[in-house]
């Protein structure tokens, strides 16, 4: 049991939070409470949030003291971020962290999709050499195109590190233009000409399923759909239904609607990658995440703005003064 005075903020985990992640950059006159009890709660001053936590009203109701919430990612589906700005509280991301990490995985569900590496796994696996060439050859990278929708920091990542394998790289995003080498301002005209497909926009009301049946019909024939983004974002029905039809040749997926997910028929498909949104969480991506979750924290605590947070109003009803 920590033994604290009322001088020592207390931040608790909501989640799995590793405490050799975040107790450096917490620094040694904050106690962290990696399993808080209700008591820990209700003195808590700030909370490292992983994906699966729920932070409603209810929620905040039992952490009266509570001033800053850090996301380990950028989602805030399941935090109640109108009701913490009510309340002055910080909602903290970390949006840069893992990005080169979450890119990454991108890359590597189009390199297995097209190269064809589970299908061939599994052939080798189960002695039936014979059968290597049946569907064709195993497809390239270079020379084909990647359409980009969402071109913040993910999405720009994965388009430098789609040219570095010589694809041609075409770009989406309504709320901030790409370079106009990359723009591609019609969204059809960017599903019509693309060979690998992969989402990068954040989940609204608006966007849910917004790749449908009727997205997916007017996607290149064989094209592959990557999804590192939000699970909401895509319709597992129709995406299974493209794949049986040959409209999609593959689908990667790491992200899904719920987490953990029921199982669907478009996981037994033999053309689909599947990873447990874990792409962004590589070594590397899970350090620099908690310790930017860390530092979010420790601005609050210290009168300071945090670099991200997903409201950007917090501060006016805390009594904080603006950042010059």
């Amino acid at each position: 049991m920590v033994t604290r005075t009322a001088e020592r903020p207390v931040v608790v985990g909501l989640g799995v939070v590793d405490p050799a992640l975040v107790t450096g950059v917490l620094g040694p006159d904050v106690d962290f409470i990696a399993t808080p009890t209700d008591a820990d709660l209700a003195v808590a001053q700030g909370a490292i949030v992983r994906a699966d936590a729920v932070v409603d009203a209810g929620f905040l109701d039992r952490t009266p003291r509570m001033r800053v919430l850090a996301r380990t990612g950028v989602g805030t589906d399941l935090v109640d971020v109108e009701t913490a700005t009510a309340r002055g509280i910080a909602v903290v991301v970390t949006p840069g962290s893992g990005t080169r990490a979450v890119a990454e995985g991108v890359l590597a569900h189009a390199i297995a999709l097209a190269k064809r590496l589970g299908q061939y796994t599994t052939l080798i696996r189960e002695g039936r050499w014979a059968e290597r060439t049946a569907g064709g050859p195993p497809g390239d990278l270079d020379g084909a195109t990647i359409g980009i929708i969402g071109f913040g920091r993910i999405g720009r990542r994965v388009g430098e590190l789609a040219a570095a394998f010589g694809m041609r790289v075409l770009a989406y995003d309504p709320f901030a233009a790409p370079p106009p080498e990359l723009e591609c301002r019609d969204l059809d005209d960017l599903v019509a000409a693309s060979d690998v497909l992969t989402l990068h926009v954040p989940l609204t009301a608006a966007n849910h399923h917004m790749v449908d049946a009727a997205f997916l019909a007017r996607t290149k024939p064989g094209a592959v759909l990557i999804n590192c983004g939000r699970g909401g974002l895509l319709d597992l029905d129709a995406a299974h239904d493209a794949l049986q039809s040959g409209q999609l040749s593959g689908v990667g997926l790491d992200v899904f609607e719920p987490e953990p997910p029921a199982h669907h028929p478009i996981f037994d498909h033999p053309s689909v990658t599947l990873t447990p949104h874990l792409m962004g969480l590589t070594r590397r991506g899970t350090e620099l995440t908690f310790a930017d979750a860390a530092q979010g924290i420790v601005d609050v605590l210290d009168g300071r703005h945090p670099a991200a947070v997903a409201n950007h109003d917090w501060a006016q009803a805390a009594g904080v003064s603006a950042p010059a």
